[in-house]
């Protein structure tokens, strides 16, 4: 029989990241079907955990945001795996490892998606900093920057408010810096529930989304994006990867063997679009029918003729409009949205490169291949292969 390792899992039951971190390590438990579970799921300051060091248990997974919780894990000297934003009370002298989401990627990925929609005005509605929320300024920085390497700049928002309880302050507050905004704006949010009050405030403020202000979120909390008026696009962070790979490092730990590192970071998932960021921000209609077209019909092997014959202009005429417009070709914004289909193909189906490539609009496989590893840095079998465990050590 095989032994049965004793896990507990501590964790903050009101925050979604860490309750998809937590579904992560139930898909790894279930696969292993050997861990006997303990759990404290109420919120982190909250919790009363046991003496962990008279505790006769195998390991932890625990959340790192609250200094208590991570100081009794870490005297503990039991086998322990921490989680977090990045930030927080882990400290790297106790060889505890500690794994996170790439708080940069994220940033990038939900930068890319307002580019990719014509915006040339930025901005980024985060939190005041804290010890444990520096994830927030760190998206704040990186989504800056990537919209910076476009010639574009970025407004900021944290705000004094640390919660909502003085919602008429915040709101207020909120309101007279989302109207100040160019319009219209491309803005990230640090999280899903930053990104519901936004939207809030602009229903308030009779801002209108997404046509003035598109949001994306963070998290891809399915209830409170759905509920969000409109519904909110968000970028799925990796949490149940988290989950997931922590579990690992953990069993790995209980059968005596040391992890070569001890600061990992788990890259997104991708976009979820819905209708607050389904806009395209051009002043230019042809410009926009373009696009529509391309984006409808792009994988099935339309070309920039078609693209001008639909139109009734010539080529010379829309080249020149469509650039001033979206800062690249048609036929990039062609090959964009190939690579794009191509890409979330390899990495969420079981098709062959042959049959992705044939539904994309390549050429060959050899083609696609090609252009594929300059898109995304590794050719589609590489690339399939490391999005199965996407899973990168740090420091």
């Amino acid at each position: 029989m095989r032994r049965v390792r004793h896990v507990a899992l501590i964790y903050d039951a009101r925050q979604l990241y860490d309750v998809k971190v937590m579904a992560g390590v139930a898909a790894y438990a279930r696969k292993v079907d050997t861990w006997s579970v303990y759990i404290e799921e109420s919120a982190l300051r909250e919790q009363r955990l046991p003496d962990l060091r008279s505790w006769h248990g195998d390991g932890i997974i625990a959340d790192f945001d609250d200094p208590r919780i991570a100081a009794q894990v870490t005297a503990s000297r039991i086998p322990s795996v921490g989680f977090g934003g990045g930030f927080g009370w882990h400290d790297p002298a106790s060889r505890i490892p500690y794994i996170f989401a790439n708080n940069r990627a994220i940033a990038r990925l939900a930068a890319e998606h307002l580019l990719d929609r014509g915006f040339h005005n930025f901005a980024f509605c985060g939190y005041p900093g804290s010890i444990v929320n520096g994830w927030s300024q760190e998206r704040g920085r990186e989504f800056a920057a990537r919209v910076g390497e476009s010639g574009f700049a970025c407004g900021t928002y944290a705000g004094r408010h640390r919660s909502t309880r003085d919602w008429e302050g915040f709101r207020a507050s909120l309101a007279r810096w989302l109207t100040s905004l160019p319009k219209p704006v491309g803005l990230m949010a640090a999280d899903d529930k930053r990104a519901r009050q936004v939207l809030e405030v602009c229903r308030l403020a009779d801002v209108h989304v997404p046509d003035e202000v598109a949001v994306i979120g963070v998290d891809n909390d399915e209830m409170l994006c759905q509920l969000s008026h409109p519904s909110l696009s968000s970028v799925e962070s990796g949490a149940r990867r988290v989950g997931h790979e922590a579990a690992a490092l953990l069993d790995r730990l209980m059968s005596g063997r040391r992890p070569p590192r001890h600061k990992f970071v788990v890259d997104p998932e991708g976009v979820v679009t819905r209708q607050s960021t389904d806009v395209l921000a051009v002043d230019d209609g042809e410009v926009a029918r373009a696009v529509a077209l391309i984006r409808g019909n792009a994988t099935g092997g339309i070309t920039t003729q078609d693209v001008c014959d639909a139109l009734k202009l010539s080529r010379s005429t829309l080249e020149l409009r469509f650039k001033r417009a979206m800062g690249r070709t048609l036929f990039a914004e062609i090959r964009r949205v190939q690579l794009q289909r191509a890409e979330c193909l390899v990495r969420e189906s079981d098709l062959t490169l042959k049959q992705i490539a044939a539904q994309c609009g390549f050429q060959s496989v050899q083609h696609m291949t090609t252009l594929f590893a300059g898109r995304f840095g590794n050719p589609p079998a590489a690339y399939r292969r490391q999005a199965s465990s996407r899973f990168t050590p740090k420091g």
